[in-house]
């Protein structure tokens, strides 16, 4: 009989040579916990999914409750299913009065190209412009959005009329023009290594785009759900974009994502052609009842209140000669080391010692921290004394 990893290396498609190979049986809080009995600290939360931890009690409810009730009833927007409604209104609750239309999808590229179908329905241009170092999914066109060739390249040709400017540059905001449909763009760059946009960049940014009539996005799928501080990154930064992109902790664990807007901007989508974007499981009731359930714990629980605290720690103690700069916002943290190699040595040597870390696409000498929310100011000091240990230990 085949071993359950035999099975995944045989029938499981594989997207490096070199997976993980975790074989995880029960997660719950902050730890996970494999086949051997081996525990591991989650310092990346599924790539900061997991803002809650994992099992949350009020969202194992959320989900047992309405999946009693009913699951898929008819593809999106069809029927008035209460589980999105009240997490729709949940949002709209906490972000700016023009934002208040949503359109759930099942993940965050699926979030990307709606919003890259909206953009060019509503303004009737083609262009779409992105930044160098930009994620923004792996779908075709928002693998089109992608601001690094690496990736990109081997499914060549995509989508005409993308380009990518530079983060934090003035002088590239000039290649917005009258032809430009939108902008996207993650307020803080995150596969980057966690980079912030210099002072005055986003404001300049958001005019540059109201000149010449082109709509601003802006991808808070990793920074959105209070992982950086406030519930989303623009909130801190005087800049409200057109249109919002949400996934990964949307959905409290369970596949979820959104781009929102205007309600005048969405109904574009409605006519010539009708169903302009439709799917089937976007905004799925399990998913949208788990998901409000996971943003209520943070709300009630004030998680984001003490998010800058836990991120001080981090900072204060994960000093050591070979760490060349830790770059910070809230829990969303970046690692440098000099080498990649190094960086996936301590990376190795972390696993080993029961805490979970990973790198940055785009930064690959970068450690990434993402823990859940919940962590603990002493899980907190814990996991700085692995990572710390594991850059001394020897290969």
């Amino acid at each position: 009989m085949q071993s359950n990893r035999q099975i995944f290396l045989q029938h499981l498609a594989q997207t490096s040579a070199t997976p993980l190979m975790l074989e995880i049986v029960k997660a719950q809080g902050i730890y996970l916990n494999d086949a051997e009995g081996k525990q591991y600290m989650d310092l990346i939360s599924g790539i900061s999914v997991s803002n809650v931890g994992h099992a949350h009690p009020k969202v194992i409810d959320a989900i047992y409750q309405q999946s009693k009730k009913f699951s898929h009833l008819m593809v999106y927007g069809e029927f008035v299913q209460y589980p999105q409604t009240q997490f729709a209104e949940f949002l709209a609750n906490k972000l700016p009065q023009h934002l208040n239309c949503v359109y759930f999808t099942n993940s965050g590229s699926e979030a990307t190209e709606g919003a890259m179908k909206l953009a060019k329905r509503f303004t009737g241009r083609a262009e779409i412009i992105s930044m160098k170092k930009a994620y923004h999914g792996s779908t075709q066109g928002a693998l089109s959005l992608m601001g690094d060739e690496y990736f990109k390249s081997a499914f060549r040709p995509l989508l005409p009329a993308t380009t990518q400017i530079r983060f934090n540059c003035f002088d590239d905001l000039q290649f917005i023009t009258e032809k430009t449909a939108a902008v996207f763009t993650e307020p803080i760059q995150a596969e980057a290594g966690v980079v912030l946009p210099t002072e005055g960049y986003l404001q300049a940014l958001r005019n540059r785009c109201d000149e010449v009539g082109a709509l601003l996005v802006f991808d808070e799928i990793q920074t959105g759900g209070g992982r950086t501080g406030s519930w989303f990154v623009f909130e801190t930064m005087n800049v409200v974009p057109d249109v919002l992109l949400l996934a990964k902790s949307l959905g409290g664990g369970l596949p979820l994502g959104a781009f929102i807007s205007s309600h005048e901007m969405m109904l574009s989508l409605s006519n010539n052609p009708v169903l302009g974007h439709i799917t089937t499981f976007g905004g799925n009731a399990v998913c949208c009842a788990a998901g409000l359930a996971a943003w209520k714990v943070i709300d009630d629980e004030h998680l984001i209140n003490v998010l800058g605290e836990k991120q001080t720690i981090f900072q204060n103690l994960l000093i050591h000669r070979e760490i060349k700069a830790v770059r910070c916002s809230g829990l969303l943290i970046a690692v440098e080391f000099e080498t990649e190699k190094k960086c996936f040595d301590v990376i190795q040597r972390c696993l080993k010692n029961g805490l979970l870390t990973d790198w940055f696409l785009f930064a690959s000498n970068c450690l990434r921290i993402a823990p859940p929310l919940i962590i603990s100011k002493q899980e907190i000091e814990k996991a700085c004394e692995i990572i710390l240990k594991s850059i001394d230990d020897e290969p």
